[in-house]
């Protein structure tokens, strides 16, 4: 049985980060191999992560080790505010050494972090540059949290996976926005195509044809292209 030092697993997940950089992986199963390497390599008795769906506002729990740190989380979602909350709105990692001590702002958040059993935590921003997408959030049994050192690497493992996720984020925006280009050109031939029918058929020319598909299309409150098809394929005549 082959042990794997905590240097060699650290650079293990670096690598599994940095594929994302490839097309292809599945943005899910990063964010858990990233919570599960975090409790493993920083001793965290449970790791969790909130991510803005769609670059909004709207937080989400995404990924976690178990359903101590998703309820710990669910629950700053619901109340709208706790320090994963902060850290997020922030850009800034949050440290709460002692539970018992936090600050009176987030009452729920502490009667549900102690009840759960957690002494203490630590968030860090997903973010690069300025574009925070969410937070990494660090949860212990006993008190203390990350060191200076541990709190720079679990940065550079937030923003690792932040580049990832936003160049998912992008190849599906740009996808998208070459599907609908594609949509507006193909339509833009059909119409092209209809004009030149009422053109034909009303002997007017091509600008009159198009007031004309358009008049139609509005007064009968359907999309021009479906209007243009239908005269191109001779199933309505205006």
């Amino acid at each position: 049985m082959v042990t794997r030092t905590r240097e060699g697993q650290l650079v293990e997940t670096f690598v599994t980060l940095a594929d994302t950089l490839v097309v292809g992986y599945d943005v899910v199963d990063l964010l858990h191999t990233l919570v599960e390497t975090c409790a493993t390599l920083f001793e965290a008795s449970a790791v969790g992560i909130i991510l803005s769906a769609g670059g909004d506002n709207d937080l989400e729990v995404v990924a976690s080790t178990n359903e101590r740190s998703r309820l710990i989380e669910i629950l700053q979602l619901r109340a709208g505010n706790g320090p994963c909350v902060e850290c997020y709105t922030s850009g800034k990692p949050v440290a709460i050494p002692n539970l018992d001590v936090v600050a009176p702002a987030w009452p729920r958040f502490r009667a549900g972090a102690l009840e759960l059993g957690f002494k203490s935590m630590h968030s860090v921003p997903l973010r690069l540059r300025a574009t925070t997408i969410g937070s990494l959030n660090l949860f212990w049994d006993h008190l203390g949290g990350l060191g200076i050192e541990d709190l720079r690497t679990v940065q550079a493992l937030a923003d690792t996976a932040t580049i990832g996720i936003l160049q998912e984020r992008a190849i599906r925006e740009s996808d998208l926005a070459r599907v609908q280009l594609q949509h507006a050109l193909s339509s833009r031939v059909l119409i092209e195509q209809a004009k030149g029918v009422v053109a034909f058929t009303h002997t007017v020319n091509m600008e009159e044809a198009f007031t004309l598909l358009r008049h139609y299309a509005r007064n009968n409150g359907m999309p021009l292209v479906e209007v243009a098809e239908q005269v191109v394929n001779r199933t309505l005549a205006l």
